[in-house]
């Protein structure tokens, strides 16, 4: 099968097609054929040789895909599902698959409790845009523990987590305050179902997210800047406000300002997705189709596709998404 590798650590120009065996899939795993890949930051830290797969996944990138099942693993004897419950699959199913690696490729196995069905009003595109996002922006809530009537600020909500983050809080009954560069990106975010949304290019922006909220802050701040975004996420949080961490696009150290987060009786929570156990992913997999596929198999929830590109054009998709261009997410078909 064709996969894009990574010849080496480097810029986007490091990605190569290449010829690579089909895997077999194993106990309790499903091989997809590959209709559609997404393309995630990590992908471009991977790329970099900051961020290799988990021990277990091939070497090269994508973390989310969607396509058919070909072949259910060996242990399924003779009949036509795999796993139990609602993560049966079987031969012919569209599905989408949350992935430590490999998704840049016409063929992938994921473990079956990784899977998500796809409905027929769903592309294979739009699929393979979700399982990385819901996933890490269900599961962060879930850290937070997020309630309905609180507010959330959203940093980024253009990204490809963000413009889930933004439309998936307001349908769990969050109010939504949302951040995007430029008065274009903000009008977007808006009609995404943002309460508000705050320019970021702003000096002032901490002193706009109070008065967003009558001065009180916020409940919780999703974040993906890290070091950049850590004094204004602390001053922002409402007493008892929850500060997630899921991104590092503006740096991995920072000051804290211990005396403001304990005035605000205040937390800081840190974590990623990709590196944690089977077990871990597979539960948050189950949380994500029983609370959260039922917005996507009713039409509510859907992602935003700013692009989609051949397999083989993976390196300028990896250009595009540096530029900062970009406004959701970017789909390789291959």
């Amino acid at each position: 099968m064709r996969a894009v590798v990574v010849a080496e650590p480097g810029g986007p120009e490091v990605l190569v097609p290449r010829e690579v065996p089909v895997p077999s899939p194993g106990p309790g795993e499903v091989l997809v054929a590959v209709e559609a890949a997404g393309v995630n930051r990590a992908d471009l830290l991977q790329r970099a040789g900051a961020y290799p797969s988990p021990p277990g996944s091939p070497p090269w990138p994508g973390l989310e895909a969607a396509g058919v099942v070909q072949a259910l693993g060996p242990t399924t004897g003779e009949g036509p599902t795999t796993g139990e419950g609602p993560a049966a699959c079987a031969v012919g199913d569209r599905v989408a698959v949350l992935l430590g690696g490999g998704g840049y490729a016409e063929h992938v196995v994921a473990p079956v409790a990784l899977t998500l069905p796809v409905p027929d009003g769903l592309s294979s595109a739009e699929a393979a845009a979700l399982p990385e996002a819901l996933a890490t922006v269900w599961s962060n809530l879930r850290e937070a523990d997020a309630r309905a009537g609180e507010t959330i600020l959203v940093r980024g909500g253009s990204g490809g987590i963000g413009s889930i983050a933004v439309p998936l809080a307001r349908l769990l009954g969050l109010r939504v305050v949302a951040t995007a560069g430029g008065p274009q990106r903000v009008a977007r975010v808006a009609a995404l179902g943002a309460d508000v949304v705050l320019d970021h290019r702003a000096d002032d922006l901490a002193d706009q997210v109070l008065a967003a909220n009558d001065g009180r802050g916020v409940d919780v701040v999703l974040d993906v800047l890290g070091a950049g975004g850590l004094e204004d996420n602390v001053r922002v949080l409402a007493t008892g406000g929850r500060l997630v961490v899921i991104g590092l696009q503006k740096g991995r150290r920072g000051t804290l300002d211990l005396g403001t987060l304990m005035a605000r009786r205040g937390r800081v929570i840190a974590t990623t997705l990709r590196s944690r156990d089977p077990a871990d992913k597979a539960r948050i997999m189950a949380e994500v189709r029983e609370r959260v596929w039922p917005f996507v198999l009713d039409g509510r929830l859907r992602p935003v596709l700013h692009a989609t590109l051949p397999l083989d054009d993976a390196r300028r998709a990896h250009e595009l998404l540096e530029s900062g261009e970009v406004f959701g997410k970017l789909v390789l078909l291959p």
